[in-house]
């Protein structure tokens, strides 16, 4: 709903690569719910679904002609044509992928993409754009008996300027850019909000057709929309070949400053719609299509500060402060600078006059500085060694691009700490998630994890939307998760390295909070599994006074931080095995299972190699399964499981 993006599309198009080549590497890292298996986001809450009758893919892009050179020898290679390929090469506007569903000639629904399979419902929007037609016309014909069409919903730049025209004449703030603008107007509960936007609309695909002859090519299919009533971009082009792409794009480049619309490439799609049949897709990528991404636009202009704030994990993210500059028809007075390492490989330092980009049109960058404009010797920046919200130190994990504050109880990540003490694989405090812990947070209710045990009836009624059989629900699970045992706490308290399977170890080798808090680097190093980093993270986390305060409020609340303590030599029913968790399992989450494996001696592995002992597989078991298979693993399920914990 906020359409309100935190990075910018290139930062996430080069993240979303180096998953896809980590997945490519380690197929068993793969998860269903893996960004490289999804598209969009998912629907936003407050409006109703809209499930797609076949799903609306994403495109993979390309940056560099190299990469559409490659992209048309696939093509060639799967499609087993020696020739050159005709393509259908179209402007890739800014603005929200939508889908409208027609039938017998009229239109009846329309959604946004949403994950690819749902999206949100947003017919009644869709209807005030008047460049979508309610009703379709076919010059050959009744039109088809139903026909899904997708398409880009948009705001032109001129209806934009006049937007926020009316916007400052009324004192209200300016919208940020046509893209954001268009995607909020869509997905208002108000139609009449919806239809104040003045969005525009161009097709470019169907989803379902129910026609007895469609059409053979993309370019054809244009056209069929085009005679449907839809307007069809008017610069789209059928070329004969990746060459002829290549020319296509980069005219676009230079001339996309002069169109009326945001565009930030070209898609290409192969124009035989038989031959994208057969193609057909891989994961969430249609094997067809390939998305141009457009170079970012870049300024100059001069850094006055570079300034840190803390994010809702404790990371710290230095931000550039600039003297405000125009770039892409939006004023820009702060952006990005990713790390301390970042900022010292290319040499920025406060004074300088440097290139800021808006990358993918969104989120300004500080690129580097235009060293010839430097004047003088300014130092160079380094991280401060204390939090600058709430004094604590400082983590530099080595190795580790991001630093850290290392206090629980720091303001600036108190939402996140109190929301991942109370989830499932920790305290598991039922009703306690993202929404109530803000609501706790900003109330002042509590200011850290231990103040949970503080609350009382009064305490929750006084909150927004809390009725008293939930407050009373949500204390007695605040009660219940008092006697977890010290695994669950330490995995709570959000250490850093420590998850669950290494809380379970640390819980089991020590007994106590108070013996772990008092333990040495040296100490810590002789449990199983329990390296340098990991032991000089939790010796850090037990160093900081408003820590110890936190976990001193722990236990006069009564939280239970004790575990039986184990010997140090693995022993157990699974002493010396190693296991690997697979799908889901019908009781136990992941973390649960973890836990008993690792109290009954063994260890739990990521990856199924030869030195694997069992696999324990639930549903939805990935290529972990499958390997084990290949190399006659053992193959568990929960019930396997608890028997070999039992020693039957």
């Amino acid at each position: 709903m906020l359409d309100n993006p935190q990075i910018s599309d290139e930062d996430y198009d080069a993240l979303l690569r180096e998953l896809l080549d980590l997945e490519e590497a380690h197929p068993e890292l793969r998860t269903p719910d893996s960004p490289t298996q999804r598209v969009g986001g998912t629907p936003a809450a407050g409006l109703p679904p809209y499930v797609h009758a076949r799903p609306m893919l994403s495109l993979a892009n390309a940056f560099e002609p190299a990469e559409l050179a490659a992209f048309d020898a696939r093509v060639r290679k799967l499609g087993a044509i020696s020739g050159d390929i005709a393509y259908t090469c179209e402007l890739k506007i800014d603005g929200l992928a939508v889908s409208l569903r027609y039938d017998d000639g009229r239109l009846t629904a329309g959604g946004t993409r949403g994950d690819g399979t749902t999206g949100e419902e947003i017919t009644a929007n869709l209807r005030t754009i008047k460049s979508i037609p309610l009703a379709l016309r076919d010059a050959s014909g009744a039109p088809p008996r139903h026909i899904d069409v997708r398409g880009e919903a948009y705001l032109r730049k001129s209806d934009f300027a006049t937007l926020n025209e009316r916007r400052e004449e009324l004192g209200l703030r300016p919208f940020e850019n046509p893209r954001n603008t268009a995607a909020g107007g869509l997905r208002q509960k108000d139609p009449q909000a919806a239809a104040r936007r003045r969005l525009s609309f161009y097709a470019y695909a169907v989803g379902e057709i129910d026609m007895r002859e469609p059409p053979r090519t993309q370019w054809e299919l244009l056209e069929y929309l085009r005679g449907l009533g839809f307007r069809v971009n008017e610069h789209a082009r059928r070329v004969g070949s990746i060459d002829e792409v290549v020319a296509f794009i980069a005219a676009f480049e230079e001339q996309r400053e002069s169109l009326d619309y945001e565009i930030d490439g070209v898609v290409v799609k192969v124009d035989d719609l038989a031959l994208q049949t057969r193609l057909g897709s891989v994961g969430k990528d249609p094997r067809w299509a390939i998305a141009y991404k457009f170079r970012a636009r870049e300024v100059r202009t001069k850094l006055l500060a570079i300034e840190v704030n803390v994010g809702r994990t404790g990371t710290l993210n230095p931000y550039a402060v600039l003297e405000p500059v125009r770039v892409g028809g939006v004023t820009v007075s702060s952006a990005t600078l990713h790390n301390q390492e970042y900022i010292r490989s290319n040499d920025i330092r406060a004074g300088d006059v440097v290139t800021v980009i808006r990358a993918g049109d969104v989120i300004p960058r500080v690129v580097g500085p235009v060293l010839e404009l430097r004047t003088g010797s300014p130092p160079e920046w380094t991280m401060p060694t204390t939090c600058p919200v709430c004094g604590a130190d400082v983590d530099f994990p080595e190795g580790e691009a991001m630093a850290r504050c290392t206090n629980a109880t720091c303001p600036a990540q108190l939402v996140e700490r109190v929301r991942h003490f109370a989830s499932r694989g920790a305290m598991d405090i039922e009703g306690v998630g993202d929404q109530l812990s803000a609501a706790l947070v900003e109330s002042g209710l509590v200011h850290d994890a231990s103040d949970l045990y503080q609350l009382n009836l009064e305490n929750l009624l006084s909150l927004p939307r809390m009725a008293e059989k939930s407050a009373s629900n949500v204390l007695a699970a605040i009660a219940g998760s008092k006697t977890r045992g010290l695994a669950r706490v330490l995995y709570g308290l959000g250490i850093r390295m420590v998850g669950s399977q290494n809380a379970a170890i640390l819980a089991g080798d020590f007994g106590s909070i108070e013996a772990l808090a008092a333990a040495t680097e040296s100490d810590l190093v002789q449990s199983d599994g329990i390296g340098d980093e990991i032991a000089r993270s939790v010796v850090l986390f037990f160093a900081q006074e408003p820590n110890r305060a936190m976990i001193a409020r722990l236990t006069d609340a009564g939280v239970d931080m004790t575990a039986p303590k184990r010997e140090r030599a693995p022993a157990g029913a699974l002493a010396g095995k190693t296991l690997v968790l697979t799908g889901t399992l019908p009781t136990l989450t992941r973390d649960e299972a973890s836990e008993l494996i690792v109290a009954a001696g063994g260890k739990v592995t990521g990856s199924v190699s030869k030195k694997t002992d069992y696999v324990v597989a639930g549903e939805e078991a990935g290529t972990k399964l499958t390997k084990a298979e290949q190399l006659g693993i053992p193959i568990l399920d929960e019930s396997g499981l608890r028997r070999l914990l039992n020693g039957t």
